[in-house]
């Protein structure tokens, strides 16, 4: 790792966490928050929204300047079509967003914003061209499926952070080990890509810039452009210039099989799956088992460290199984929790 890396790493981070409260009292002079009501939304006081509008701010600002500076986002198989459709997609999802957090658009518009970023980014060139054999070697996709997968995968990414933004701190805090660990795996001897691991890094810097305010008691929320653009971006670093699916997988295995089970509950309930607001995420049944939102953050964070460190030790196949484990430990989990609470209601 070249000895300058650290420079742009630290300016995200410092552009971060100086411009959120900045937000933060613009947020609050226009009067975009989030106020409390009982239900899903325990915080005490109105909260600021359009947080993300920092992440966003750094880590765009941060990477074109490296861009501009050097090569070395470009060294590898990253081209400036992917930085384009990217960014343009990170916009999409940043101003609908901010439109979202002030004028409250319907679920409808919302979803199609997801599909659009999520589109624009395959359109620019971000696809799996090839995914890891667990049985040994590589298997080539065709065009169109490698378009396919990116775009379901991306979209899922950015769906799974969306739901997970619920407890303060809790998105912000995965995604930040999410990006991390895509970063660490890109800088390993088997994987090695330089250009991929700066642009997580700076990602991560932006990320932790944010944290700061947003740690309970958070000061102020990441809004819809801040805990959608996280999962997009987090899903774009695991695909671009090759496949590093399993890793964030691992690392946000419990939130998108939560997403699952919540989908299917509310089916069965005869429910939107994708637009009911409600508190069966898992997240919210460890806040309403008595978990402190610190507690939840930590347990969320500690269990995808430990997952994703996995994806560094572990050879293809066994990420297989670790995958396999986790899905029955995040289904039982969730499910014992979920009877606990649904009987000590019906008591």
């Amino acid at each position: 790792m070249p000895l300058w890396w650290p420079i742009p790493v630290a300016f995200a981070f410092l552009i971060s966490a100086w411009t959120t409260p900045i937000i933060r009292s613009l947020a609050l002079r226009f009067g975009v928050i989030d106020s409390p009501d009982g239900g899903r939304k325990l915080h005490r006081e109105p909260t600021p929204l359009l947080g993300g509008l920092a992440i966003v701010a750094s880590f765009t600002i941060v990477t074109i300047g490296v861009l501009l500076s050097s090569t070395e986002l470009t060294s590898g198989a990253i081209g400036i079509h992917h930085f384009i459709g990217f960014f343009a997609g990170i916009a999409i999802l940043t101003i609908g967003g901010v439109i979202d957090d002030r004028f409250a658009i319907s679920a409808k518009y919302s979803m199609a914003l997801f599909v659009l970023a999520s589109f624009i980014a395959v359109l620019g060139g971000i696809n799996v061209a090839k995914m890891t054999n667990p049985l040994g070697g590589v298997i080539v996709l065709a065009p169109i499926m490698a378009s396919v997968v990116a775009f379901v995968w991306i979209l899922a990414m950015t769906m799974t952070t969306k739901l997970l933004d619920g407890v303060d701190g809790l998105a912000s805090s995965v995604s930040l080990v999410g990006a991390l660990m895509i970063a660490a795996l890109a800088l390993t001897p088997t994987y090695f890509q330089s250009d991929v691991a700066l642009l997580a890094l700076i990602f991560s810097g932006s990320i932790l810039g944010f944290i700061l305010w947003n740690w309970h008691p958070a000061q102020i929320f990441l809004g819809e452009s801040g805990s959608t653009v996280l999962g997009f971006t987090v899903g774009v670093l695991s695909v671009i210039a090759g496949s590093k699916m399993a890793t964030a997988l691992l690392v946000l295995g419990i939130p998108a099989i939560d997403v699952g089970l919540v989908a299917i509950r509310r089916w069965r309930a005869g429910k939107n799956p994708f637009t009911t607001a409600d508190r069966w995420h898992f997240h919210f049944m460890l806040r309403d088992a008595g978990l402190s939102p610190r507690q939840v953050t930590l347990l969320y964070s500690l269990f995808a460290l430990a997952f994703g460190v996995t994806s560094l030790l572990f050879a293809s196949w066994q990420k297989v199984i670790a995958l396999g484990f986790l899905a029955i430990l995040a289904i039982i989990g969730i499910s014992l929790l979920a009877k606990y609470l649904d009987d000590s209601k019906a008591s």
